[in-house]
């Protein structure tokens, strides 16, 4: 059977491009059959990655059949995966989140689980040497993941060895890094197109803290007036989101990557609390910016009071 190689749901460009390189790795180099699927359309950046360098959308699924083999990436956490995931063959987790739990294999498992920025980058560890024989196309897909990752190294997430695999990746490609990155985050920018709802799930994640369900959403741009500009009906929408999505709170960060800090949207007085407690904010209207904030995962998740 075909192995299915997959990121989480709402797949940002990790959860887009680690999929190809790893089941291009499977297929030229182990000789294993296996290909990259997504759990739900790729956000503007992945879309932009895939276009800049030529690669085919991976199909899109919602569910996974019982014994399908299948290869987990740029996830642990079975919130984030299908609802039947534990009913398949899990052969294989790479990934750089902190272990969540839940998840049943039908037997012992190859589970790679590194502290670095990006799972491209653990990726290109492990394949070593065969990345010499990575279409070019690929190695792009491989780049973009480490760029996005770590905001162009600005992340805290990232590390001197996410910088210098990016480094050479983008020095094989003879990609200029800083003109590249500048593509990314505008294509990521450009969230025109997408409904209030659509921007809220884009990049987002479910996390609870002491009882309290929160959807943790992170929009990470260059142009943050755009969707600040939406804060009204945004925080109208928190409202069907949860209610759609069984959590009690959406929290939306407007990550500006050039200035290297968070807006939190302040709904009401639970969102204000939580501002207050986790990030020793004082807030005083609807947002609150939150200087130096801009890694969900090293600084927001781990901080989260109610």
């Amino acid at each position: 059977m075909t192995t299915l190689v997959f990121g989480h749901k709402s797949p940002d460009t990790d959860s887009t491009g680690s999929p190809i390189l790893w089941s291009w790795y499977l297929n030229e180099v182990k000789g294993e059959t296996a290909k990259p699927v997504l759990l739900g359309e790729p956000n503007t950046e992945a879309a932009f990655m895939l276009e800049h360098w030529g690669l085919a959308k991976p199909e899109i699924i919602s569910s996974v059949e019982a014994g399908a083999p299948v290869v987990i990436v740029d996830t642990n956490n079975p919130a984030e995966l299908p609802a039947d995931i534990n009913a398949a063959d899990i052969r294989a987790i790479i990934d750089h989140h902190k272990l969540v739990g839940g998840l049943e294999t039908k037997g012992p498992i190859d589970i790679t689980v590194r502290p670095l920025a990006c799972t491209a980058t653990i990726m290109v560890d492990m394949i070593g040497s065969d990345m010499e024989k990575c279409p070019r196309e690929v190695r792009g897909a491989a780049l973009t993941c480490i760029l996005s990752d770590t905001l162009e190294f600005r992340s805290p997430t990232t590390t001197q060895h996410d910088r210098d695999v990016a480094e050479g990746l983008a020095r094989d490609l003879g990609v200029d890094l800083s003109d590249y990155a500048a593509k990314m985050f505008a294509a990521k920018s450009d969230v025109s197109a997408f409904s209030d709802a659509e921007l809220i799930r884009m990049d987002s994640k479910e996390y609870e803290v002491d009882g309290t369900k929160f959807r943790v959403s992170v929009l990470e741009t260059t142009a943050p007036e755009i969707p600040l500009g939406r804060k009204d009906s945004l925080m109208e929408t928190f409202k069907t989101v949860g209610a759609e999505d069984g959590v009690d709170q959406v929290l939306l960060f407007v990550v500006d990557i050039l200035k290297e800090e968070a807006t939190l949207l302040v709904p009401n007085d639970l969102v204000k609390g939580v501002a207050e407690k986790s990030f020793g904010a004082t807030v005083s209207g609807d947002t609150v910016v939150l200087p130096g904030i801009m890694s969900r995962k090293k600084q927001i998740i781990p901080n989260l009071k109610v």
